[in-house]
């Protein structure tokens, strides 16, 4: 990035790392806005400098087409579960955190948190979270910008907490007219759930038209 945080295009991300695109800038709320309309997100550890990346191709989930299993199903009928939308963003993401750190380590550091909090605060990061018997059970969090919402990450304390948060989110996405989910990278659960890969040409066809 230089010194006025402006990024590459995002057709000049790297092979491998597969999408890496550039490093530096700041995550202050201007910027981070800018990084989603061109579609770019950052992803670091602690002392690492802030990495930005945009992956070729895009891991997406088209709202309608999410994949419900049997088991899934099943699981939904005989689970009674309580929706909330934006009801606690700093817990989500705490959580969040906390079980990326006891499964794989975490990217979201202090820093990020400061600056996905702000920029919820500043109403374009938002969350989603799932209770069951009156305790938190998962949750997702992202930025909503035009017709895309941009998943960051998802957690699950008790089962099927996640892809319960998932679903409705889904469900939310569809009835307020967004077109695709982002979901970044591609992974086994997220396709099994639904996800596909598409090439960073198509994704850019659903990138919000804003002023960056």
């Amino acid at each position: 990035m230089d010194g006025k945080n402006n990024f590459p295009p995002i057709e000049e991300a790297l092979r491998e790392p597969e999408g890496l695109l550039a490093f530096g800038g700041d995550l202050e709320v201007e910027t981070l806005i800018k990084a989603y309309a061109l579609g770019i997100f950052p992803w670091f550890s602690a002392k690492e400098p802030i990495l930005w990346w945009s992956p070729n191709p895009r891991m997406v989930l088209f709202p309608e087409k999410f994949h419900r299993s049997r088991s899934f199903k099943r699981a939904m009928k005989k689970t009674d579960y309580q929706v909330y939308f934006d009801r606690d963003f700093k817990a989500v993401i705490n959580a969040c955190a906390q079980t990326r750190k006891n499964e794989l380590g975490t990217w979201i550091t202090k820093e990020m948190k400061q600056a996905y909090i702000k920029l919820h605060k500043n109403g374009q990061a938002h969350c989603l979270e799932i209770d069951i018997d009156g305790k938190l059970a998962g949750g997702i969090y992202g930025v909503a910008l035009g017709n895309i919402f941009y998943g960051e990450s998802m957690f699950s304390l008790q089962t099927n907490g996640s892809k319960f948060a998932l679903f409705e989110l889904c469900q939310y996405l569809i009835k307020n007219n967004y077109q695709i989910l982002d979901c970044q990278a591609h992974s086994d659960h997220l396709q099994s759930l639904g996800a596909e890969l598409i090439p960073i040409r198509e994704f850019k066809k659903y990138l919000p038209h804003i002023s960056v």
